[in-house]
């Protein structure tokens, strides 16, 4: 007969507790590298156009950005929620069936409180409406200041606009948070 290890609810918690930082750690790398891969794709594209010189080809780049944007979006707010969660859920769970004093798992609390991080966040966010709102504007305002404007392509720019639009109002709207 093999030995049984017997499961706690703490146990249980812990193992949470080591899944979900995998997974908030798999999220940030993948958050991170989309930076990488937005500005990667942007540049080839710009680089084709002035090649080529067909400037229709500028609205290659909001499509670009507003995909990749919005999965760094969802993946930068489940990274946040994961925070979230370890702070006023689990850590509150473990403290209890414990009898800890304090928070249990410290660090989620304590990084928090650097003098510094409210301007990180803020460049962060300047970097990401950059990246993903000013770049692709450019790139239409551009478009449009060409020859290639034709009515289908100037629709399609314009509803471009609209959804970096949306796309940057949703990066503030987070970053408030």
């Amino acid at each position: 007969m093999a030995a049984t290890e017997d499961v706690t609810e703490s146990k249980l918690l812990l193992a949470e507790y080591d899944r979900i930082k995998e997974e908030q750690k798999a999220r940030i790398g993948f958050r991170d590298n989309l930076l990488y891969v937005t500005l990667a794709a942007s540049i080839a594209v710009l680089a084709i156009t002035v090649q080529n010189r067909h400037a229709q080809l500028l609205l290659a780049v909001p499509v670009i950005c507003l995909v990749l944007g919005w999965t760094y979006l969802v993946n930068d707010e489940k990274i946040s929620a994961i925070g979230r969660y370890i702070r006023d859920q689990l850590g509150l769970r473990l403290a209890e069936l414990s009898g800890a004093r304090g928070a249990v798992f410290g660090w989620e609390i304590y990084h928090r409180d650097d003098a510094s991080r409210t301007t990180r966040k803020r460049l962060q966010t300047a970097v990401d409406l950059f990246t993903y709102l000013a770049l692709p504007m450019t790139c239409v305002i551009a478009f449009w200041s060409s020859r290639d404007v034709h009515p289908l392509l100037l629709i399609i720019s314009i509803v471009q606009t609209l959804a970096l639009a949306v796309l940057g109002w949703q990066f503030l709207h987070y970053a408030e948070r």
